[in-house]
């Protein structure tokens, strides 16, 4: 499920900002954005951030601004003096004159000639940061469940077109077997000119051919499966994986109701009802 949180955090060195950002996805995804300061802390920031949020691509984004009067910024002598010694050997190639005075404005924009110092974290920023990272991750988690609020009332009432589908299935069921027993006796009639058979046995064949086309069990299943996934949805935890099970089976049994059906009227019925799943499986990559 998306979501946004951001917490800025005061720490006697400076502020640090942190921003949590997350996108849909089946599986946890965390990927952090570190100062090389907080890189030890990499797995217990994402041990936490992945306990909150539980699910989703989550990007987990820190920035800290230090003092400058903390900072420290040092020449690194061997690399400066590696540097200095590459230009003479050049200026005496070239023969010319050099002085440092000259290149010095040159030699403290190369690479890795300045560098700052900075102090390790502490324990009392390392507090800090954890709760300032926890704001932000709560932020996310109370703009998710906002968001599952708006899914779960889609989803209600999604299930419960499927529901109010299922009555519309009844009127055509009477009418589906007079056509089937129809349909029998006229091929018998088309492959056979004069019909000499045992009526009894007839009949039978009948009751067995229609019992098989009978899609009774399959509607009193997918109306249990319905209230299952209303059910399931309402029980308060994270159920976005078992309810992604229910849909499975709800989709099972429009599919079999639809092969089953042997009715133009039916099938129409069939595809309203296998539209709004869709829509509903959709919906339930978002849901934790």
């Amino acid at each position: 499920m998306t979501g946004f949180g951001k917490q800025i955090v005061e720490t006697p060195k400076g502020s640090i900002a942190i921003e949590i950002r997350t996108l849909n996805s089946k599986q946890q995804d965390v990927y952090l954005k570190l100062p090389q300061t907080y890189r030890e802390k990499e797995l217990v920031i994402r041990e936490l951030v992945g306990r909150i949020l539980q699910r989703g691509k989550i990007e987990v984004s820190i920035n800290a601004s230090q003092n400058s009067s903390i900072l420290q910024t040092v020449i690194n002598m061997p690399v400066a003096q590696h540097y200095y010694n590459e230009f003479n050997k050049l200026a005496l190639q070239l023969e010319q004159k050099t002085s440092l005075t000259e290149l010095l404005p040159i030699l403290i924009k190369l690479p890795d000639v300045l560098s700052s110092q900075e102090e390790e974290i502490d324990a009392g920023e390392w507090k800090l940061l954890l709760n300032g990272i926890k704001e932000a991750a709560m932020q996310v988690d109370a703009f998710r469940k906002q968001e599952g609020e708006i899914l779960a009332g889609d989803l209600r009432q999604r299930v419960q077109i499927i529901l109010d589908l299922l009555p519309k299935v009844e009127p055509f069921e009477k009418e589906r077997t007079r056509h089937i027993k129809k349909r029998i006796q006229e091929n018998l009639i088309a492959y056979t000119q004069e019909i000499e058979s045992d009526k009894n046995r007839l009949e039978q064949e009948m009751i067995y051919y229609i019992q098989k086309l009978d899609i009774t069990e399959e509607k009193i299943r997918l109306r249990k499966h319905c209230d299952y996934f209303i059910e399931t949805m309402e029980s308060g935890s994270a159920v976005g994986k078992k309810l992604g099970f229910i849909g499975q089976e709800i989709g099972r049994e429009i599919n079999t109701l639809g092969s089953k059906a042997n009715d133009v009227n039916i099938q129409k019925i069939v595809v309203l009802m296998k539209d709004e799943l869709e829509k509903i499986k959709e919906q339930l990559f978002n849901i934790l």
